[in-house]
């Protein structure tokens, strides 16, 4: 059986807030924006604060969003590629793999406002167990953690149909127990209340206010 005390860097793209959460209907920009800042703040403080994971890194050309996640204690780099969610994983990981060769790497997406380090923890230990693994979102068809051991490309799959996708490129999928909050990802209005039932993070649970 593989090492399941695996190190982790886990890279987190932040899209720039101005164009995020689009389908979040009834909010102006302004309230959007806040949201997925909100949310992403979230997520970065549950994964720093996961005990398999060494170093969060968030690819982001968003200055507030960039200052706002180093706060927090992410490491954050600017998104050269400027080609979409995947490259910049990759972007990510590969400046990972130059520091610390000997991690696993991770990408997980940034809207997990309910996200927990204990269930991040579980999930990156079983995903130690092989190659290449990820977590599909609570619909069955995406995916909000995609990850590769050291030796492993490290090849994200992220977008629609990303679950089969990762299935069909031999990526394990991770059926755990207990991993609503890494399941839940936020697009909608109800997107958001499913999280509120699991639990928000504080900064979400403010910025989402009367939504939930």
């Amino acid at each position: 059986m593989l090492e399941t005390s695996l190190r982790w860097s886990l890279v987190i793209p932040v899209k720039v807030l101005a164009l995020a959460k689009s389908r979040i209907t009834g909010l102006p920009g302004a309230r959007r924006a806040e949201l997925a800042l909100a949310m992403a703040a979230d997520a970065v403080t549950a994964a720093s604060a996961c005990s398999a994971v060494d170093t969060v890194i968030v690819v982001t050309d968003d200055a507030a969003a960039g200052a706002e996640l180093s706060g927090l204690g992410a490491l954050v780099l600017p998104d050269k590629p400027g080609d979409g969610l995947n490259p910049a994983l990759a972007f990510g990981a590969a400046y990972a793999d130059e520091r610390w060769p000997g991690r696993g790497r991770a990408g997980m997406a940034a809207d997990l406002p309910a996200l927990g380090a204990a269930e991040l923890a579980r999930a990156l230990g079983t995903a130690a167990r092989a190659g290449q693994a990820f977590v599909a979102d609570a619909a069955g068809t995406g995916t909000t953690l995609y990850t590769a051991r050291p030796e492993v490309a490290f090849s994200p799959r992220f977008g629609p149909g990303s679950r089969e996708a990762h299935r069909s490129a031999g990526a394990v999928e991770l059926l755990l127990p207990g991993l609503d909050g890494l399941r839940c990802d936020v697009d909608t209005i109800a997107d958001l209340r499913d999280a509120a039932r699991i639990g928000l993070g504080p900064r979400t649970s403010v910025a989402a206010g009367a939504l939930t």
